[in-house]
Order: C-alpha cells, then structure tokens, then sequence
C-alpha cells in the first residue's frame, strides 16, 4: 500500500502523455490531408526565423505593453514547467525535490527563487489579460466572431495558467513553513510565496500544512497534464504549432503569389510558332497539370496553410489592421483561419467515423468561407505583416479567389471587364486600339 501514490501517479503520467500524443498525431492526420509544398528551402534562414519570432517574441512586442505581458506569461510558464522533472522524479520514486540533490543547495535557491519570481510574474499577466479581455474593451477581443467558445476557451486558460500558478505558490509556502519547523529538509528559497502567503500558513497545524502541500502537488501535477490535453481544443495550440509555422513560413516578398506551373507551359506552348499544342504527352510523362484550379475544399490547401489554420491564436492583430474590415466589410482574416480549422476539424471527425473521407455535400467554400468575404479583401497584406507568428491568412483568399475565376470564372462583373479589356487591349481600361499612345501627345 505505501506504493500506491507511485502507482498512480505514473498510471496519469501515461495516461496524460498518451492522449497528447495521439491528438497530436490526429492533427498531423488532418495537416497531411492538404497538398504538398516545398518549404525546406533556405534552412538557416528559417531557423534563424524560428527562433527571431517563436521564441524571441519579436514580432508580439510591436504593441509593447500586450507584448511584454505575453513574454512574462509566455516565458513564465514554460520555465515552471521545467518543474515537471523534478515532478515526475517525486512521483515515480516517492522522493522530495529531487533536484535539490541534483543542483545542490546554492544553485538550487537560485532556481525556486527565480521560478517564484516567474509565478509572481505569469499571475500579474493573466490577470491583466483577463481584465483586459472581458472589461477594458479592446475592440479585435470583443468582436462578434470571438461570441460563444472563442471566449471562454481564452477565459479558461487564463483561469487553469492563475490556477496553476497559486497552486505552485500554496505548495511551496507550505513546504517552507514546514522546513522552518524542522519537519521537512530545508531545500530552496521561497521569497514570493514565504513573503505574501507565509504569515497566513504559519497559523495553520502541521497536519493541515502536509495535507495543504501535497494537495497542491498533486494539483499541479494534475493541471499541467490537464491543460496539455486541453490544448488540442483550444487556440492555445500555438503554444506548440507556432514553432513549425514561423519554420515553414513563406520566405518570399509579401505580395509575390506563386505561378501555377501547369498555366505557364501551357502559355508557353501557345506562344511558340513552332509547338503543337494538340500533341498529346509522351507516353510515360510526367504531367503537373492539377485535379483543381485554386482551392474549394481544405483538400486543395497546401499543409503550411492547414497548419497556419491550427496555429492561429485568434489575436485578431490581422483583423484589426485589415482595411476591409475596419471599413465595415465582411472580411475578417482571423475567421478565415478559424473557419477554415472549423473545416478541417469536420473532415477529421468524418475521417474518423468512417475509416476514411465519405463526401458530406460541404466544402470550405460557400459553407464556411462567403465569396462576399473572398472579394472583400484588397489583398494588402496588411493582415501577414501584423500577424505575430508569420501565418498567411492572404493565400488562403487568394486560393480561393483562384478557383472561383479559373473554376467557376465566377468573377465579380468589375474584375471580368477588366479580363477583358486586358485581353482585347492589352490594358485594363476600355478604349480603342489606336487610341494607346495618346497619352504621349499631352506633353
């Protein structure tokens, strides 16, 4: 019976690893669904990147006071975490603060002192991003979009990382009251939790403060595996995805699309006197010609673009500065992220049910995405410059704009005109052919 906590604890530990992993391996599932790209391209440049922006924060401290709140919480709470050794040291073993041993007693002080200061830290920023998201009205938090789900799932990580932090501190005050007592072995410094919780624990029996910190131990352990699983439902998968979005971002200019290969031979073959353009391929050939122009379902998305779907925090920067959206249209690029997750999500559900993809009569297009919100966007890339771990929510709309035209040709009648004076004038602007250097005799 004396093993039974061991037992236990490492049943969870499993337990929560494993979940992690296969909602993990569910979400490369759905990622692979979208087409092949070639991002591994410049490779030290995209570490550089990765590291400049994911983990440096680069991008996020452009709205300094936002900024520098999200790297106290960001940098807070991975740094705690690394607590979970010594966590899962204790736990297996039945040991107390294994890493005292490890450190040794100096080292060791400087370590819980310092995550201290982090919990301290972490806790002032979630309570200001609480304050700030449901009462000081910031209007991309407050948005229509945000209603229902949106919300209380930011809500809630905001209350487990609060949560979880005052465990960390109720644990290591009672630990500290009972090391002053000669109950416990007198390892690490606690000047966060002895100084504001210390006068308050110091009334409590010996009794209470054992059952008090092992109870926020096993809280917090409990939480940390709680909040990892949370995190496939959650838009806090940034937390992990944002590494291979910055990774596999687009490296290019902002406002260079791609050219479809296939369209560009075939302009080609039209342009030389010499090609027949109804000879048919070489047997054996390799052709790139491909099943769909653009994109109308996730399944013509490319995988960067799915993965920027998952990794989207739903910041609403993009949002914020599209010049579309503040002009009261009905584009928001943060939704289109969401909305195509939404999708993806959906897929992945079917695709479990069933063993495979079974056709439900939807598609991103038109179910989801509207061509009134396609056509809004004045594609400034305003919304990939704001965007704090590089996604492209443009190349979406750009994709889907693709198939409407190549696909559909269902162009609004503006863009239409403008094809067609493009294609019978060589310029966008209707007048007759002899009337083209015209401009030249106005000086």
């Amino acid at each position: 019976m004396q093993y039974i906590d061991n037992v236990i604890f490492l049943i969870l530990l499993v337990a929560g690893f494993g979940l992690f992993t296969k909602s993990l391996l569910k979400i490369y599932r759905n990622i692979q669904l979208g087409r092949e790209i070639n991002r591994s391209d410049n490779k030290s440049e995209r570490w550089e990147t990765m590291a400049r922006v994911a983990m440096g924060q680069s991008k996020m401290v452009k709205r300094p006071v936002a900024g520098i709140l999200h790297l106290f919480v960001y940098v807070g709470f991975i740094i705690i975490n690394i607590e979970l050794v010594e966590i899962v040291v204790d736990g297996i073993f039945g040991t107390h603060r294994f890493l005292a041993s490890v450190f040794g007693n100096s080292f060791y002080s400087f370590f819980t002192a310092t995550l201290e200061v982090l919990a301290l830290l972490v806790i002032i920023g979630v309570v200001v991003f609480f304050i700030r998201r449901n009462f000081y009205g910031v209007k991309r938090l407050t948005m229509k979009e945000l209603f229902g789900w949106p919300k209380h799932d930011a809500n809630w990580i905001l209350i487990i990382e609060f949560a979880l932090m005052m465990a960390f501190l109720k644990m290591n005050t009672a630990d500290w009251v009972l090391q002053q007592r000669g109950l416990l072995p007198e390892h690490g410094s606690f000047p966060i939790s002895s100084t504001l919780l210390g006068p308050i624990f110091s009334n409590f029996s010996d009794g209470f403060l054992f059952f008090t910190e092992k109870a926020a131990w096993w809280f917090h352990f409990v939480g940390i595996l709680f909040f990892m699983n949370y995190l496939y439902y959650s838009k806090h998968l940034h937390i992990i995805l944002a590494f291979p979005s910055t990774w596999y971002a687009n490296l290019e200019k902002k406002g260079k699309f791609n050219n479809l290969e296939s369209v560009t031979k075939e302009i080609k073959l039209m342009m030389d006197p010499n090609a027949d353009p109804y000879a048919a391929p070489a047997e054996g050939a390799e052709t790139d010609v491909p099943s769909k122009f653009g994109a109308e379902d996730i399944f013509d998305l490319n995988q960067v673009q799915l993965l920027n779907a998952y990794s989207c925090t739903e910041c609403g920067r993009c949002t914020s500065v599209c010049p579309a959206n503040i002009t009261g249209k009905k584009l928001s690029p943060r939704l289109i992220l969401m909305k195509t997750r939404d999708r993806l999500e959906e897929v992945g559900k079917n695709i479990d049910k069933n063993g495979k993809f079974v056709d439900d009569g939807k598609k991103l297009l038109n179910d989801y995405i509207t061509k009134e919100e396609l056509w809004a966007c004045t594609t400034c890339n305003a919304c990939t410059e704001a965007c704090p771990i590089l996604l492209d929510p443009l190349s979406i709309i750009f994709e889907m704009r693709r198939f409407l035209v190549m696909e559909q040709s269902a162009a609004p009648q503006e863009l239409n005109l403008m094809m067609t004076n493009v294609e019978n004038n060589a310029a966008p602007w209707q007048y007759n052919q002899a009337d083209r250097l015209n401009w030249a005799n106005e000086n």
